[in-house]
């Protein structure tokens, strides 16, 4: 069982930045072999994924995000980072750190981030 803890949310204007950390209760050596995502659910919505980052450390994007966003990894911190700049009101949600190896899938508890003026 991996455990993730989403840290980073809270209020911002728009236009603003914040960055969301997501750490994995695995060593390193284990943790670079997960694809790491974040995805976000907005009330009302369904969950939707966000941002990949594989193990060889591609990454991708929702095309809302492209440009503004960035996904990052630390394998030796068995971290994974969401930089979120140029914040929209509309990415106003709960967002969710997801490890996936196999046929294994892991979730965080969600940290909540509004955008608001």
């Amino acid at each position: 069982q991996v455990q993730l803890v989403e840290s980073g949310g809270g209020l911002v204007q728009p236009g603003g930045s914040l960055r969301l950390s997501c750490e994995a209760s695995v060593s390193g050596n284990i943790f670079r072999f997960y694809a790491m995502e974040w995805y976000r659910q907005a009330p009302g919505k369904e969950r939707e994924l966000v941002a990949t980052i594989t193990p060889g450390g591609t990454t991708d994007y929702i095309d809302s995000v492209k440009g503004r966003f960035t996904i990052s990894r630390d394998n030796s911190k068995s971290t994974v980072l969401l930089q979120m700049n140029s914040l929209k009101i509309e990415d106003t949600a709960v967002y969710f750190c997801h490890a996936r190896i196999t046929s294994f899938a892991y979730w965080g508890q969600g940290t909540q981030v509004t955008v608001s003026s």
